[in-house]
């Protein structure tokens, strides 16, 4: 293996020097203690070793085996990958052009509803970025009970409760701010984005006080907009109940006999508590009103951050038709920027799930080949097209670029990625039968 080594403000690191790009993985951005809020990394001792992946949130496939629980996704995206997990999990890993020199920076903040995944799965791959002159960015942020927690006997002296996940994404945001032009890359040239739980979480940020002015542009892949149009968020007092619950569970008296339990204890309580009302703790392990990410006043009062923005949606997504009503609704609240949305309609080959929710990651990102479905030549032309939108838009705040025709920003035509890629209009019956019966099947 060839490496490379760079000089950053936390001292030296030594990553990969690929074929295509540079490679650093693993990099520790902050520390936590459980219940804790992040401490970004400021210093480290001798060189930081940046070859390997690090740990992932525990989550299910911490404890249980992840082909039994989760079969699709695993044979998807994780099959024949090792991981390790932890509740000291906050990594992130950066793919670095060439010679880069002033860079875009990409950073992408992975989905799976708050409770699992991980940015070191195989088709979280930056590499093609890179080929073409963007840094790409992916964290590890803590997930589920370990990360969102948010019983109010946890507030701190500040008032502050629970999102310590999201406290971690924000602190990973921080330091690339504080450290990326040692990878040439341009601090003020920030794409924020994600997908599903990912995108909730780039909505957030974009009103996150902490961060103003941070970003250039976002991109939110099935997901942008939940909470700000549909499900606002809770108080940590409305979820006390659920996580009384899982103190019962977990045999301890106290939130903060719970801080102490093991981590396999604490996990199975909170499975516990899901699978008893998983509509429930979906809600409640949401992201809630924190008291300084999220409060009710910035929440209630936020505006729609003024920048160019790409949002999307799959053919059998979740819930395509209330996504699709959510992109429309960020295009009727944001007037003054350029809002872009697509459609991505390809059925992959395989089986019959259609587009499932996430599958435009493996076009977007150009990790077909990390995949076992037998891909054809249109595939690849539309991994081209839509990785190649999203390039140019990270470039310069558009996705327009020789693979696609002309794609104009608002809903009167979206662009259609499909095998015969071009803007068209929404197919309002067919989002609406998906919704309902093909939509969440996974």
């Amino acid at each position: 293996m060839k490496t490379v080594e760079l000089q950053t403000k936390c001292g030296k690191i030594q990553g990969i020097d690929g074929e295509n790009c540079l490679e650093f993985r693993g990099i520790k951005y902050a520390n936590a203690k459980r219940w804790e809020y992040p401490q970004v990394i400021e210093k480290w001792q001798g060189v930081f070793d940046a070859t390997c992946f690090k740990e992932c949130s525990y989550q299910h496939r911490g404890f249980d085996d992840d082909a039994t629980v989760n079969p699709f996704y695993h044979y998807e995206f994780r099959d024949g990958l090792a991981f390790t997990y932890s509740e000291d999990c906050q990594f992130l890993n950066i793919y670095v052009p060439k010679e880069a020199k002033n860079c875009p920076v990409l950073i992408f903040i992975h989905g799976g509803s708050f409770t699992g995944g991980s940015s070191n799965e195989a088709h979280i791959n930056g590499e093609n970025f890179a080929k073409n002159g963007v840094i790409f960015v992916a964290m590890n942020y803590r997930l589920n009970a370990f990360g969102f927690c948010s019983h109010p006997d946890l507030t701190d002296e500040n008032g502050v409760c629970g999102n310590f996940g999201l406290f971690d994404q924000y602190a990973a945001i921080k330091w690339v701010r504080e450290n990326i032009e040692a990878f040439g890359g341009n601090p003020n040239n920030i794409v924020l984005s994600g997908q599903s739980a990912g995108a909730m979480s780039v909505d957030i940020h974009l009103s996150n006080p902490l961060c103003k002015g941070w970003f250039s542009a976002a991109i939110m892949m099935s997901g942008g907009g939940l909470q700000r149009f549909l499900a606002k968020p809770l108080t940590p007092e409305k979820t006390r109940a659920f996580w009384d619950n899982i103190i019962e569970n977990a045999g301890v008296k106290s939130i903060a006999e719970l801080k102490k339990a093991d981590k396999e204890v604490l996990y199975r309580a909170w499975d516990k508590a899901c699978k008893e009302d998983k509509l429930k703790s979906m809600l409640y392990t949401l992201p809630v009103c924190d008291g300084k990410i999220i409060t009710q006043s910035n929440f209630n009062n936020r505006t729609i951050p003024q920048m160019p923005k790409i949002i999307g949606i799959t053919k059998n997504d979740m819930v395509p038709a209330v996504l699709q009503a959510i992109d429309k609704k960020w295009v009727s609240c944001d007037k003054n920027s350029d809002c872009y949305i697509y459609y991505f309609a390809r059925s992959l080959p395989g089986d019959e799930k259609g587009a499932w929710h996430s599958s435009d990651l493996l076009y977007a990102f150009s990790t077909l080949d990390k995949n076992w479905r037998p891909f054809e030549a249109v595939d690849y032309k539309i991994s081209n097209q839509l990785a190649k939108s999203f390039i140019a838009f990270a470039k310069n705040g558009n996705p327009n670029c020789n693979e696609i025709p002309v794609w104009k920003p608002g809903t009167a035509k979206v662009m259609t990625f499909c095998e015969n890629t071009r803007p068209a209009h929404w197919n309002i019956p067919q989002l609406l039968k998906n919704t309902f019966i093909g939509g969440a099947s996974i």
